[in-house]
């Protein structure tokens, strides 16, 4: 049974940097697609990047240049590394995973609970 712990949300002022982490536990194979999701209240859940088997990487252009995800090299631990945060940066995050390599529109099977980043002006 795959599970999906995340940790590192917090409270942080505009500008200010955090780093979430998801350690994936339970798998017995190389895991293909992991990514980051964001729901903010009264708005839809959003994809905020993704980690393909082949180390590619992919952002949503609301957090380009500004956050970076990437694997350990045991990987087994998911981070995503979010810097010059903006209030509208405020939002549940979640980890997920998938056993495909990631493209769009790409069922998630595998969530973890969610963390949260709240961002002040």
């Amino acid at each position: 049974q795959v599970q999906l712990v995340p940790s590192g949300g917090g409270s942080v002022q505009a500008g200010g940097s955090l780093r979430l982490s998801c350690a994936v536990l339970g798998y017995d194979h190389p895991i293909y697609c992991m990514a980051w999701f964001r729901q903010a209240p009264g708005k839809e859940r959003e994809g905020v990047a993704t980690f393909d088997v082949d180390g590619s990487t992919t952002y949503a252009d609301s957090v380009k240049g500004r956050f970076t995800i990437s694997l350990d090299n045991a990987k087994t631990t998911l981070y995503l590394q979010m810097n010059s945060l903006k209030p509208e940066d405020t939002a549940m995050y979640y980890c997920a995973t998938a056993w495909a390599q990631c493209r769009v529109g790409l069922a998630y099977p595998y969530w973890g609970q969610g963390t949260q980043v709240t961002v002040s002006a």
